[in-house]
C-alpha cells in the first residue's frame, strides 16, 4: 500500500517535466522547434530511459541481417521522429497548416471522397510511424467529419495535458474502453469518420504475422468496419526529408472479409511502408511480446 503514493508522485514528476520541456520550446520558432524536440529525445532522453536498446533488441528478432551501422542509425533516428511528432503535436496550428498544405496522394482518396459525400461511415487506420496525426489533420481541413481513438496512457496527469493537444488539432476524440463507446458509435452511425492506431501490442489480440513474426493485434478496426458497413481504409503521413513536411497517403479500402483477413491486411500495408521507411516507425514499442503463446501466425 505504501508504494501507491510514490507511484503517483513520480507520474507527476514525469509530468511537470515533459510539460516543462514543452512549454520551453513552444517559446521557439516552429522550424527551430521541431528539430530540436527530436534531437532532445534521441541524443538525451532516449539513451537514458533504454530506448535505444529495445530498438535495437526488435530490429534483432526481425531484421536480423541490418548491418550494425545502420542498426545504430536507426537507433539515433527513431526517437528523434518521435520527438518531432510530439512537439508537432502541440504546436496546435502551425501544425495543423502545415498538415493542410499537403495534397492526399493514393489510390484511396478517391474512394474517401465518395464515402464523405454520400455519409457512409470509414474507419481510417494508421500506425505509430511519420507523424499518425498528420492524416488527421489533414482531412478535418478539408471538411472531413475524422474523430480519433485514443488510448488513455499510464500517467493520468499527462494524459489530461496531451488530450488537450490531440483535441486542438480536431474532435471528437474517444477513449479506448468503455468510457468512449457509445459516443464512438454515435459517431459512425452518423456517417463519420474514425481514426485508430492498430499496431500496438494487445494482450487479448490475434496473433497475426508483422515481419515473419506473430504480433498479437486488435480486430476490433475490422469488426467496426464489418459492424457498421464502413470503409476500411489505411492511411500514413510519411516524414520527408526536410523533417517538416509529409507526403500524406491514402491506400485503397481493404475489402470486407473476415476481421482476421482484413487485420492481417492491414498489418501487410504497414509493414510494406515501413521497410520502405525504417526509420520512421516506433520501433520502442515491445511489439512482439508474447506472441508466440497465442496461437499460429495468420497466413498472407
Amino acid at each position: 500500500m505504501a508504494k501507491a503514493p510514490d507511484f503517483h508522485l513520480r507520474h507527476w514528476l514525469q509530468d511537470r517535466a515533459l510539460r516543462g520541456l514543452i512549454w520551453l520550446l513552444l517559446r521557439l520558432p516552429y522550424r527551430w522547434r521541431v528539430p530540436l524536440c527530436g534531437w532532445v529525445l534521441s541524443r538525451i532522453i532516449a539513451p537514458l530511459a533504454g530506448y535505444r536498446q529495445r530498438i535495437r533488441d526488435n530490429l534483432a528478432l526481425v531484421l536480423p541481417d541490418l548491418p550494425p551501422a545502420e542498426v545504430e542509425r536507426i537507433a539515433r533516428a527513431v526517437p528523434d521522429n518521435v520527438g518531432r511528432t510530439v512537439i508537432e503535436i502541440y504546436s496546435g496550428p502551425e501544425f495543423i497548416a502545415r498538415a493542410a498544405s499537403h495534397p492526399l496522394t493514393g489510390q484511396g482518396v478517391a474512394a474517401l471522397e465518395e464515402a464523405h459525400k454520400v455519409g457512409r461511415p470509414v474507419i481510417l487506420v494508421t500506425g505509430h510511424f511519420g507523424n499518425y496525426d498528420a492524416s488527421r489533420a489533414a482531412l478535418i481541413s478539408r471538411g472531413y467529419r475524422v474523430g480519433a481513438l485514443y488510448m488513455p496512457m499510464t500517467n493520468r496527469h499527462f494524459n489530461e495535458h496531451y488530450v488537450r493537444a490531440i483535441s486542438r488539432i480536431g474532435t471528437p476524440v474517444f477513449p479506448r474502453g468503455r468510457a468512449g463507446l457509445a459516443d464512438m458509435v454515435r459517431h459512425l452511425r452518423s456517417g463519420g469518420m474514425l481514426g485508430m492506431l492498430v499496431d500496438q501490442h494487445m494482450v487479448h489480440g490475434e496473433a497475426l504475422d508483422f515481419f515473419g513474426h506473430p504480433a498479437l493485434t486488435a480486430l476490433s478496426a475490422a469488426e467496426l468496419a464489418l459492424r457498421y458497413d464502413a470503409l476500411l481504409v489505411p492511411t500514413y503521413a510519411v516524414r520527408q526529408p526536410d523533417g517538416l513536411s509529409f507526403r500524406i497517403i491514402v491506400e485503397p479500402p481493404i475489402p470486407h472479409g473476415t476481421p482476421q483477413a482484413m487485420t492481417q491486411a492491414l498489418n501487410d500495408s504497414l509493414e510494406a511502408l515501413v521497410r520502405q521507411n525504417i526509420d520512421q516507425w516506433f520501433w520502442i514499442h515491445r511489439r512482439w511480446k508474447g506472441g508466440n503463446k497465442a496461437g499460429k501466425t495468420a497466413s498472407h
